[in-house]
């Protein structure tokens, strides 16, 4: 018969033989991730650098071949004629092509309307946009425009010129002065290339002048 003492022993030294098992094997895992744990954490940290440096890497490649697909032109020139065979020049200081749109942005650009003709209309301003597909010319801001036959000069914060009528419009105010007074108003249309000027005026944007004719004014 086996003593009930005999068997308790043996209950508690399977027990603790368990327990010891146990223990050696989280023992093996705590060691085992103590060893890949750093590892682990640096391919990580090394990924995410890669990554960053990777994309700024691609970025600037990208931003350089953006670039360079860009036509830049100093002192550039484009003539052309309207559709009533009046020339026209459009020049500036530099002019860069879009390779997306194909427009051209100038800059200092400075127009000549009806050029080589007795009447020449120039046109200044600080920078600007050649869409010689949609066959026109936004200008602005701080346009000049002279008329060379009359001397009158309006200045205004944007002009448009249709290359192919040689009209040039505005509708953010103007104002103009010359041998014969002054003038302001909400917009205008120069047809004829210098010809002939339409001003008009809304809202409480009217039309204001003077004239310079027997001190007489309107």
């Amino acid at each position: 018969m086996t003593d009930p003492a005999d068997i308790r022993d043996q209950a508690d030294e399977a027990r603790v033989a368990s327990t010891a098992r146990a223990f050696r094997a989280r023992s093996r895992r705590v060691h085992l991730l103590r060893r890949v744990l750093p590892v682990a954490i640096i391919v990580l940290a090394g990924g995410t650098i890669s990554w960053i440096v990777l994309r700024s890497v691609m970025s600037d490649v990208e931003r350089k071949a953006g670039t360079s697909r860009e036509v830049r032109l100093d002192s550039a020139m484009f003539h052309g004629q309207d559709a009533e065979g009046r020339s026209f020049m459009i020049g500036a200081k530099s002019a860069v092509r879009d390779p997306e749109t194909g427009q051209f942005r100038l800059i200092g650009p400075a127009l000549r309307l009806n050029l080589g003709g007795r009447k020449v209309t120039t046109l200044t301003a600080d920078g600007g946009t050649y869409n010689e597909a949609g066959k026109s010319v936004t200008i602005g801001p701080n346009v000049r425009i002279v008329d060379g036959g009359s001397g009158f000069t309006l200045v205004t914060p944007e002009a448009v010129v249709n290359t192919s009528t040689g009209v040039v419009t505005g509708s953010k105010g103007v104002e103009g002065s010359g041998p014969l007074g002054t003038i302001s108003a909400s917009s205008y249309a120069i047809y004829e290339q210098g010809q002939r000027v339409v001003f008009s005026g809304s809202g409480d944007n009217k039309i204001r002048g003077a004239i310079n004719a027997g001190g007489s004014s309107r």
